[in-house]
């Protein structure tokens, strides 16, 4: 029996969420929200200066988390990066990533790479320029509209 010699998309991100799901984080659209997530994280509803928000999300970490954080995000992005580079013809990993993005995004309905390169980090020059991307996207599209297809 032939064994997989690479993780798939699927597998990387759901490896990667669970470094996130264990990570102290609060999200809060309430001061009821925020003062519960607060106490989550060890300090006082009033300690506001111990917090960092994360953007617009609605998500805060302590600041002294700040640095674990951002190491996470980086191995993240590294653990991608080597997973695409270590795919030589666009078949393997990268090829499952687009298949993942395609169906998370819908293509179907849109028809529009837009939604799937922007959560990659991709524009459609990066795709044609890129040999392998190019590849695994066209397999993927293809599989997965036949897939599509197939189910209605």
């Amino acid at each position: 029996m032939c064994k997989k010699q690479y993780e798939t998309y699927p597998e990387m991100k759901s490896r990667h969420q669970k470094d996130f799901d264990t990570f102290p984080i609060m999200f809060a659209f309430s001061n009821k929200q925020f003062d519960e997530g607060m106490i989550k994280l060890g300090l006082k509803p009033e300690d506001t200066d111990k917090i960092v928000r994360l953007g617009s999300t609605g998500g805060y970490i302590r600041k002294t988390d700040s640095d674990e954080l951002s190491n996470i995000i980086t191995q993240h992005e590294n653990d991608m990066n080597k997973a695409i580079e270590n795919d030589t013809t666009g078949e393997g990993f990268v090829y499952s990533m687009f298949r993942y993005e395609l169906a998370n995004h819908e293509y179907i309905v849109s028809m529009c790479y837009e939604d799937t390169l922007n959560v990659l980090g991709y524009s459609i020059d990066d795709i044609n320029n890129n040999p392998k991307l190019l590849k695994g996207l066209a397999k993927a599209t293809k599989d997965y509209l036949k897939a599509c297809n197939e189910h209605n």
